[in-house]
């Protein structure tokens, strides 16, 4: 998990870096997927079928925690799942995914998409990931939510037995990948609305399990 972290930071801070000293990454990396003869993005159906069954992944995995969490309360239908793993899943995709990527900054962070800037036959000025004052209206570019629900992943797999954890979250970060090339190969979203979609959703991650599971460890007697 730490790696993860500090693997998208290192991204995260070298893409910003390079597009203020002068040509943008995001621009350049867009135009690895963009088709100046037919001025479009091509879709591609094998992400596009991949990235939809990754989504049933991640919403059976987040009812299965939330119902356990839920039926907490009526002991007699309750699932053998501890109350502390079930608390950590549902805040930290309720904190990750849904507040701070799609509530906070989808609708408040005005950086059009791919498709609407002016480079790739759009009608609105680019802009870069750190500038809120975009012309898009709503449901805007940064971040990604849906690369931020593929980085939620990383929660169920940090709870996987430790011989098996480090497989877990390589998978949870090759599943990542997939999902943000998708979306930008779709001309959806940029490199930075990918990466930091990710790095906010695995930062809680961390910081929820921190909290829920190191800090009662600490409280132990000796």
């Amino acid at each position: 998990m730490r790696i993860m972290a500090f693997a998208l930071i290192g991204m995260a801070a070298a893409a910003s870096i390079i597009s203020i000293i002068g040509p943008s990454v995001d621009l350049h990396i867009a135009r690895v997927f963009f088709d100046p003869a037919t001025q479009r993005f091509p879709s591609n159906s094998s992400l596009a079928l991949l990235r939809d069954h990754g989504y049933v992944s991640i919403i059976t995995c987040a009812g299965f925690v939330i119902a356990a969490l839920v039926t907490k309360l009526l002991p007699r239908l309750a699932f053998n799942v501890p109350g502390r793993i079930a608390i950590f899943l549902v805040s930290s995709l309720a904190l990750g995914p849904g507040l701070v990527v799609n509530g906070i900054f989808k609708d408040h962070w005005h950086r059009p998409r791919p498709i609407q800037v002016t480079e790739f036959g759009g009608d609105k000025a680019y802009v870069d990931w750190w500038n809120p004052a975009g012309a898009c209206d709503r449901n805007c570019s940064f971040a990604s939510g849906e690369a931020a629900s593929a980085a939620w992943m990383a929660g169920p797999a940090m709870l996987a037995p430790a011989p098996w954890r480090a497989a877990a979250l390589g998978a949870a970060a090759i599943f990542t990948i997939i999902i943000g090339t998708s979306r930008m190969s779709a001309g959806a979203h940029f490199f930075t609305d990918v990466v930091f979609g990710a790095l906010m959703t695995v930062l809680i991650i961390w910081t929820m399990y921190a909290l829920i599971f190191h800090r009662r460890r600490a409280r132990r007697p000796s």
